[in-house]
């Protein structure tokens, strides 16, 4: 898998005590033993960690933190519910909400959450996690969300300083022609050894593969998640060249050998990539000078031929097992993750200095927290409004579930990765050829999620 999320190196992040001070749980849990087990960053669990100890302190309860990365994060789970033997607390997506709920895995929330606690939250994180036993976004709801993030562009603007090139415009993105010239300029053999070692850009493709599919109108299956036809789809088709030939052909990213080396996150790091992808859980490593020494700030992704610049929001939720032996306590703690505001404050940044998300609850989230983020409060960088301008959506901005989020399950994605996309972006392969090669084996996995669905539906 070339590139990777952006998970395998996080801030050393140390939180203060007083981050927590205005963090109260109500109850006492003191005969409950809880696991929890997630997927983060180290900053991301240095802060989760703070607020586990204050409902450790608050409560009584005992509190086992596990955390693993999220290319791990599947496989382990998958171990967990062959055992037999769930955590308390586990992450579950909206892609995944049904199937875990057919199968039995995870507890409804409504008795142990009341409906006014998540009034205020965002919409579209709430509805992705309701379920009726039929269709998503009706029903009980079965997680609260950790967030509703955006995968977001970011650029290095020392590198764009010592290469003499202007800054992003967040108001105006660039088109395809405009993006790869600006990488060119930024795309140098520094050292002079005739080797190319900073790139313009570098895209992890399970990740960035979205923005530029989108932005031309591509999709990967019909409008009813049944069918994949992304063979002889022109749209897609010319898109995923693109990506690839920013590679293969035109040399602005490190090539897959380059990238297999070292993947395109740590480049960022190490100060060698103009632009890179940010997810709202990134910006507090970001903005950590001991993990990212740089002046960094927030763009759009490149527009193809819709004129609109187009990225995956996402979303990950607080499932309860359904065989905890302590789902008051469970829920108190995922509650304070999730909608307790003085939680969210610590989560985005304003008691801590290291923001993890957007705050889940909107009017913090457009009020307070742009507030602190204005006036240098929570660390960020610069064009906050980027991020919003993807959640919320504008004329020149659309942030949106992409069609893994609709499906029983991922598998045909899976497919798509493991082909042999690899030879598209080292140039032994078009576009075109890969699309024709792989849609059978997605198609097999789509129909055999779909029977799956069936049944479960007594269908």
């Amino acid at each position: 898998m070339r590139g990777g999320a952006n998970e395998q190196v996080g801030a050393q992040i140390t939180v203060d005590e007083s981050a927590t001070d205005n963090v109260a749980v109500e109850g006492e849990f003191g005969d409950a033993d809880i696991t929890v087990f997630i997927y983060a960053q180290d900053h991301e669990k240095a802060v989760y960690q703070s607020l586990i100890d204050k409902f450790m302190e608050s409560t009584g309860a005992n509190v086992t933190f596990e955390v693993t990365t999220a290319d791990e994060y599947g496989q382990k789970i998958l171990a967990y519910k062959a055992a037999g033997d769930m955590p308390d607390i586990f992450y579950v997506g909206p892609d995944t909400v049904a199937a875990n709920v057919d199968d039995g895995y995870i507890l409804p929330l409504d008795e142990y959450v009341p409906e006014e606690t998540i009034n205020d939250l965002w919409p579209a994180i709430t509805e992705a996690y309701r379920y009726d036993g039929t269709q998503a976004g009706a029903g009980p709801i079965y997680c609260l969300p950790k967030d509703l993030s955006t995968f977001a562009f970011a650029y290095n603007k020392t590198l764009f300083d010592e290469a003499g090139v202007e800054y992003p415009d967040p108001e105006n993105p660039y088109t395809w022609e405009e993006f790869l010239e600006v990488c060119g300029k930024l795309t140098i053999d520094k050292d002079g050894d005739g080797e190319i070692d900073q790139w313009g850009c570098a895209n992890a493709l399970q990740w960035a593969l979205d923005a530029f599919i989108y932005t031309n109108g591509g999709h990967f299956l019909n409008e009813d998640y049944t069918q994949v036809v992304i063979d002889g789809q022109q749209e897609f088709i010319d898109a995923f060249q693109y990506f690839a030939d920013l590679t293969c052909k035109y040399n602005v990213t490190p090539t897959v050998e380059q990238d297999t080396a070292l993947g395109g996150y740590q480049r960022w790091l190490d100060g060698q990539i103009g632009f890179y992808a940010c997810g709202t859980w990134d910006v507090g490593a970001f903005m950590d000078e001991n993990t990212f020494p740089y002046e960094w700030g927030l763009c759009a992704w490149p527009t193809g031929s819709t004129g609109k610049s187009m990225t995956r929001n996402g979303s990950v939720g607080f499932a309860v097992s359904a065989d905890t032996e302590y789902p008051e306590a469970a829920a108190a703690l995922i509650t304070l993750f999730s909608t307790d505001l003085e939680g969210q404050r610590v989560l985005s940044g304003e008691t801590t200095g290291a923001s993890l998300q957007i705050p889940n609850i909107m009017s913090y989230a457009k009020g307070d927290f742009k507030d602190r983020i204005a006036d240098g409060t929570i660390p960020y960088g610069e064009n906050v409004d980027v991020i919003f301008n993807y959640i919320e959506g504008t004329d020149k901005y659309e942030g949106l579930f992409v069609e893994l989020t609709y499906t029983y399950n991922g598998d045909w994605w899976q497919e798509f990765l493991n082909g042999g996309y690899e030879y598209v972006l080292n140039g032994e392969m078009t576009a075109a050829e890969y699309c024709a090669q792989v849609q059978p084996a997605m198609q097999a996995a789509l129909d055999n999620a779909n029977e799956m669905k069936a049944a479960a539906n007594g269908q």
